[in-house]
């Protein structure tokens, strides 16, 4: 054979043999979004998320394949057994619960789910949102530090009560007394009175009133003017209030709380995860307001990196999907795919633009900073890693 030829077949094969080493050794990660229907946009934001991480990463080691759910079960158990066929075994990905239904059927992919909730997941499913425990976990740090001993807690007759029931249990955070309300402004209003025992407090003040006028005081005029600019009289017994509630509804238990004379003031107000909402730093009348979070600085970061390439402004659950990309090739710097599949399923701790979280028992919790709003500004009061 003439030596040019042998020349050109070595090469070949060379080249042969490494582009097939290449793409052996690439990482096939499949996106289940909602890109079509109502959620669409959100479904956007989550790919645009993970192709900015991609460039930032700027290593072709990584190759992503974006697959519908159109926030339906059934589609999102089609487009995941696709992905399947396609040698997919790891997947950021589905956003909803209800979408989670039937992936025990895809045994051979693990799904790094968007969703919070972490009650009847698939044991292929692993759940990455900031679920209530991590957020339990966090208001029971900044209890021990205020000491504050009692503690009652409101929750909302909502679907995620159990799960609220599990981040209960799980945090072990002990409080006075919990109770359910009717997120029903009417039945909300009455129920927070009872809680508050606000009609025998109202009372107390009347009785008073009535008593030191017909007494012979002195002072008395001065001592019943005083008392007609309260509302009520008599001690609360708590000393916190702890609300598992978000935006209006949120907004609507306070509103009950200042109507029975509950000043946040005098008791503490700690609330859910309220992601920075921008509307409670007007609520002056009610504030402070105390909160967990995640980091604050590393999210207007990212909504700033995101909004200056897409023109548009993403939704918190992106910044997800651009951490867990990150923490795929961080491990993946160290591991072979099979290894990084099971690293989701053992006791790991890792580092994100969110901040610090765990994985364990098929969830991600997540280690969250506290803030307070107050005189309409928001202050971080610590961060819990730093706690540790």
């Amino acid at each position: 054979m003439n030596i040019f030829f042998k020349i050109l077949l070595l090469i070949f094969l060379i080249l042969k043999t490494s582009n097939s080493f290449s793409e052996e050794n690439k990482i096939k990660i499949g996106i289940l979004a909602p890109l079509s229907g109502e959620n669409a946009e959100l479904g956007q934001q989550i790919v645009n998320s993970i192709r900015m991480a991609l460039i930032e990463i700027s290593d072709n080691k990584i190759e992503v394949y974006p697959k519908d759910t159109k926030s339906d079960p059934n589609i999102t158990l089609r487009s995941a057994k696709n992905l399947e066929q396609l040698g997919v075994s790891l997947v950021i990905g589905p956003v909803f619960h209800k979408n989670l239904l039937y992936l025990n059927e895809v045994e051979n992919i693990t799904f790094l789910s968007l969703t919070n909730k972490t009650l009847d997941l698939p044991k292929n499913v692993i759940s990455s949102g900031i679920n209530a425990t991590s957020q339990l976990n966090t208001i029971k740090k900044f209890l021990e530090l205020n000491k504050i001993k009692k503690s009652i807690f409101l929750v909302p007759n909502r679907n995620y009560d159990l799960e609220v029931e599990k981040g209960i249990k799980k945090s072990k955070l002990k409080f006075f007394k919990q109770y359910y309300y009717d997120i029903e402004p009417t039945k909300l209003t009455k129920q927070i009175e009872e809680i508050t025992n606000y009609e025998i407090r109202k009372q107390n003040l009347l009785d008073e009133i009535l008593r030191i006028e017909n007494s012979d005081r002195p002072n008395k005029d001065r001592e019943v003017e005083k008392l007609k600019k309260k509302y009520t009289l008599g001690s609360l017994p708590f000393d916190s209030v702890i609300i598992a509630d978000f935006d209006e509804s949120l907004k609507s238990v306070i509103t009950s709380l200042l109507y029975t004379d509950v000043s946040p003031k005098e008791k503490y107000i700690i609330t859910f995860n309220q992601w920075f909402d921008e509307s409670l730093l007007k609520e002056t009348s009610a504030q402070p307001i105390y909160y967990p979070s995640i980091n604050k600085k590393n999210l207007d970061d990212f909504i700033s990196k995101f909004s200056s390439k897409f023109n548009y402004k993403p939704n918190h659950i992106s910044l997800l999907s651009y951490d867990l990309i990150g923490l795929i090739y961080y491990l993946s710097l160290k591991n072979n795919l099979l290894e990084i599949n099971k690293s989701f399923k053992t006791k790991n701790t890792f580092k994100g633009k969110i901040g610090i979280f765990e994985i364990k028992d098929n969830k991600i919790n997540h280690q969250l900073n506290f803030y307070e709003i107050n005189k309409g500004e928001l202050k971080e009061i610590f961060w819990f890693f730093w706690m540790q």
